[in-house]
């Protein structure tokens, strides 16, 4: 059970990053949303993955599933689906603005990216 988890977080984080790194606006709040899925899920796992176990300590129960981490991962939903609307209002006012959708540098009149230097 736990190499499932292990693996499934896995795959979410590098499906996350290689769409974090895409230059189009709507890959990378998917990527945003899938690193954040990975953290919840990893969030959840690390309050023991166990099944029927109850969330309290009770007389006669030797095994007993954290509450702390249930707690972050529902309070990390909410961050995150509003951090998710944050970044898709963002995005959306930035391809009206340019009619355009690329995450990259602006460009100069004459075609050239500016230098930092």
């Amino acid at each position: 059970m736990e190499f499932l988890v292990a693996s499934a977080i896995g795959i979410m984080t590098a499906a996350g990053l290689y769409l974090v790194l895409r230059l189009r606006t709507f890959p990378v709040i998917l990527g945003m949303s899938l690193l954040t899925y990975a953290v919840n899920v990893f969030l959840f796992a690390s309050g023991r993955l166990t099944i029927g176990a109850p969330p309290i300590l009770v007389k006669g129960v030797e095994t007993y599933t954290d509450p702390l981490p249930q707690a972050l991962v529902l309070t990390a939903i909410v961050i995150s689906f509003g951090m998710t609307a944050v970044i898709v209002m963002i995005a959306l006012g930035a391809y009206l603005g340019a009619d355009d959708d690329h995450v990259d540098d602006p460009k100069d009149d004459d075609g050239q990216k500016e230098d930092a230097a």
